[in-house]
């Protein structure tokens, strides 16, 4: 897991997305319980089942710009890269079992 830090920037992020073939980017706060709760199921689920996938995860509450430029504004958000674009996003209620399907066909097509 990649935890930015409040020193990096959307350039950082960017750089990142660009570079990786496959993203996963958890947008939460210190105080959003569904946030914390979600965080160590997704990084388990990443590590048993889509191993190349890298993890981010972004605090809103120290990195706001970073949220508003992906339009954030209700948590928790979890948004899919794949090849540097934008694939897939969930946003306040949504499964686990939603976003494995999401990865598992494009994850699939990866080198």
């Amino acid at each position: 897991m990649h935890n930015l830090t409040p020193n990096d920037s959307s350039h950082e992020l960017q750089q990142i997305l660009n570079q990786r073939q496959a993203v996963m980017i958890l947008f939460g706060a210190p105080s959003c319980g569904v946030c914390q709760g979600i965080k160590p199921r997704l990084t388990t689920m990443l590590n048993d089942h889509f191993p190349k996938m890298k993890f981010i995860y972004i605090d809103c509450i120290t990195q706001p710009d970073i949220a508003a430029n992906h339009n954030v504004f209700a948590l928790p958000v979890v948004e899919l890269y794949f090849q540097g674009q934008a694939f897939g996003r969930f946003s306040k209620v949504f499964s686990m079992v939603d976003v494995k399907e999401a990865i598992t066909r494009p994850y699939s097509m990866l080198d």
